[in-house]
């Protein structure tokens, strides 16, 4: 049984980069990984300057879409999205965001946000529509609220 779980620990996160579109990565201070060719290729173009949880997402060519720190959205080429600012993040929350397609839609995503443990923001949702703004994107619905007072932790699961 331990065997199995560690098989699929270790093939998990295969399945799930390609389900989540992830061959572009921007975290900590302006750093950046790309996973579109054999090794990792260094980016230092973000705009992420936070020490936790933020996202990325790439088209099914692997072209970088949009990422957050959960408290703005840029688009691709490392400019705020309109209406992308002021999303309620926690800023040091271990996972204050996460980028999920809206099921049956090509252009539309979630963006959840989290608060740190116990924080006044809570769990929310943003919408992005990819199809505005010329294809770079503009936040349409923001800060949703879904639930108060909650851990730091997200995760999503997305079959097609």
């Amino acid at each position: 049984m331990k065997n199995f779980i560690l098989l699929c620990v270790l093939i998990a996160p295969s399945f799930l980069l390609s389900a989540q579109q992830a061959d572009n990565w921007y975290f900590g201070v302006f750093a950046g990984l790309n996973f579109s060719s054999s090794a990792p290729v260094v980016l230092t173009d973000g705009k992420v300057n936070t020490p936790e949880g933020c996202a990325a997402v790439s088209d099914t060519a692997g072209s970088l879409l949009f990422y957050t720190d959960g408290i703005t959205v840029w688009n691709n080429q490392h400019l705020p999205m309109p209406n992308g600012t002021g999303l309620l993040a926690g800023s040091s929350c271990t996972q204050a965001a996460l980028i999920a397609m809206q099921p049956g839609s090509s252009s539309l995503y979630y963006v959840f946000t989290l608060d740190e443990i116990g924080g006044p923001f809570g769990f929310r949702y943003s919408i992005v529509d990819m199809s505005l703004q010329s294809g770079l994107g503009d936040v349409i619905e923001k800060n949703i609220l879904i639930q108060n007072s909650l851990t730091e932790k997200l995760t999503a699961v997305t079959t097609y």
